[in-house]
């Protein structure tokens, strides 16, 4: 006597896997927030620095602590708009934002090693880049997909 055994095949319907991008309007809000803990964290930097005794002049001219805000949030600005091109035009846009942010950031150093101040104050000027950049580059990059 010969038993067969049937069995049945059972398929189970598998939904599409879709990834979805964030929004550029997500994209921006996102960066806005981080421009905006950007401005507050640069100026708050400047004014550690002074308050311990570290010039913000640069050829004779003081760079007044709402200055480290001001700048922070108009080069924070460009970097959104290069974020948004980036997220439209690129092919891997979170890589691509972070090599141009790195590079970007360390170029940003340049005119501080060149200018007319002292060291501390050329150390606190590049500082403050750092802290701008360590605040939006991530904030962003995790809006880019």
């Amino acid at each position: 006597m010969s038993t067969t055994a049937t069995t049945a095949a059972t398929t189970a319907a598998v939904p599409a896997t879709t990834t979805t991008r964030p929004t550029a309007g997500a994209l921006l809000r996102t960066g806005a927030a981080a421009t905006l803990t950007a401005a507050v964290a640069t100026a708050a930097v400047a004014a550690a620095g002074q308050a311990i005794g570290i010039s913000t002049e640069i050829s004779g001219a003081p760079i007044p602590v709402p200055g480290f805000a001001t700048l922070t949030v108009i080069f924070s600005v460009l970097g959104l708009v290069i974020a948004v091109a980036l997220r439209r035009f690129a092919r891997a846009p979170r890589t691509a934002w972070l090599r141009t942010t790195v590079a970007l950031t360390a170029l940003s150093f340049v005119p501080d090693v060149l200018a007319d101040a002292a060291v501390t104050t050329k150390g606190l000027l590049i500082l403050t880049h750092v802290v701008a950049a360590a605040i939006v580059i991530p904030a962003v990059a995790r809006r880019l997909s």
